[in-house]
């Protein structure tokens, strides 16, 4: 976000500031609004919505060559955050027992984050040498995205952003037609129910060794 930005603008601190709180108010208008409201009755569509969200007003993000694009893009980025992240712990903590949480929530947050230092490797050698060059007059890709994007200085960062917008929302869809992730909370029992399912069946045993005695 902030190199392409300061290299649309030509360096210009009061707009990507600007944009920053835009993004920073955001932020906290979701959390307040999630806090008040809980998320959707099925949480499940709080993860899938909000990223699919998130993914497209990043790639409108990346196709924004003016301020207030850019201003209304970073508020709603900002904001679909606290509904994606509550409704996913509110699952993951409701089908997870407490006493493994912990071992639990360290692998899931290990594999989540894994590929983020790999993303940030690749991509300042793919802005610098390959897109930004290419979005540049007269580059390889300025004639077939120009028009989407624009060209010069800052297009090849927001093409970037405007294809991995996409393919995000595309792998969130992909993702909810499989029935074990469109369903996760029905197939998986809350670990509340299997407490009581275990403790009704301790007591049904005993009852049954006194009745036997």
């Amino acid at each position: 976000f902030a190199p392409m930005i300061l290299a649309r603008t030509g360096n210009n601190e009061l707009i990507f500031g600007s944009v920053q709180s835009a993004s920073a108010i955001g932020g906290v208008v979701g959390g307040l609004l999630m806090s008040a409201w809980g998320g959707p009755k099925r949480l499940v569509y709080g993860v899938v919505g909000g990223w699919i969200i998130l993914g497209l007003m990043q790639s409108i993000y990346g196709a924004g060559q003016f301020l207030p694009v850019w201003l209304v893009a970073g508020f709603v980025v900002s904001a679909v955050g606290p509904l994606i992240n509550g409704s996913n712990q509110a699952i993951w903590q409701a089908k997870v027992a407490p006493d493994v949480q912990g071992r639990v929530f360290a692998i899931r947050r290990l594999i989540a984050w894994v590929s983020a230092p790999i993303a940030q490797l690749i991509a300042g050698p793919l802005a610098d040498f390959v897109m930004e060059p290419a979005m540049q007059e007269g580059g390889a890709l300025a004639s077939t995205f120009g028009w989407l994007v624009g060209t010069g200085d800052g297009a090849g960062m927001g093409l970037m952003m405007v294809f991995s917008g996409l393919m995000a929302s595309l792998v969130v869809v992909a993702a909810f037609s499989f029935n074990v992730v469109r369903n996760a909370e029905d197939l998986l029992p809350d670990h509340e129910q299997m407490a009581e399912e275990t403790t009704d069946a301790v007591d049904l045993g005993e009852t049954a060794q006194l009745e036997g005695a």
